[in-house]
């Protein structure tokens, strides 16, 4: 394992929000990932159809770019974990079906991994796996084992950006959420962050921490101040 990065760099502002990036989220990408869980042909249906899904236009964080970055920031931090294939699977999934008026968005992205999962030919218990690492996303719970925190800590890197990009994550979640009037989501947003500030650690696994931690905490800090 290599020494971790320092976080900012690995999230420049404005990183593209399509799927060019051929070691990020392209096909060729796609493929590595199911070919290292033994599955040589896996569905170019499906994955244009999960592209399509990340490139829907209510989205503004939770896009392609966000995915792109989790894929990026797991082989660059490359924590150890138990079985790094399922997890880069995972966070392919994590998010794929995405509606902010809807508090089940794990769950259906789970659901639809565990299909396409069955349908590609993969085992009960790798299955199980997937489904859990998914439904880990949800944050209201404690990692339960090395991969599912390796999958948390990447979903929250970004908490540990650059503030440039923490600024632009910043927006790009409240446009996800123009609908709610501005004194409610600054409420709402501030006891998000202020649950992540108020957290021993943010980061799990070691090389996140080291990563990301201090740069975390003076984004939420200044962001938990901007909104009074």
């Amino acid at each position: 394992m290599t020494e971790a990065p320092e976080g900012g760099r690995l999230f420049p502002t404005h990183a593209p929000a399509t799927p060019d990036e051929p070691d990020a989220m392209g096909f060729p990408a796609w493929a590595r990932v199911w070919a290292e869980l033994g599955v040589e042909c896996p569905s170019q249906a499906i994955y244009q159809a999960l592209v399509r899904r990340y490139g829907e236009p209510h989205r503004a964080y939770h896009n392609c770019q966000h995915v792109q970055e989790c894929l990026q920031v797991r082989r660059l931090i490359n924590a150890a974990c138990d079985a790094p294939a399922e997890v880069d699977l995972a966070l392919w999934f994590h998010d794929a079906l995405y509606d902010p008026l809807r508090h089940d968005n794990e769950l259906r992205s789970a659901q639809w991994l565990d299909e396409v999962a069955r349908d590609s030919g993969l085992g009960d218990a790798t299955r199980r796996r997937l489904y859990e690492l998914i439904m880990v996303t949800r944050h209201d719970g404690a990692p339960a084992s090395a991969d599912q925190a390796v999958l948390v800590d990447t979903d929250l890197a970004i908490l540990g950006a650059s503030a440039e990009r923490f600024e632009e994550y910043d927006l790009q979640v409240r446009r996800e959420y123009r609908y709610v009037p501005l004194f409610v989501y600054r409420r709402k947003r501030r006891q998000v962050l202020e649950g992540f500030l108020a957290r021993g650690r943010i980061y799990t696994c070691a090389p996140y921490f080291d990563a990301f931690e201090q740069q975390a905490r003076a984004n939420l800090a200044r962001a938990i101040d901007r909104l009074g």
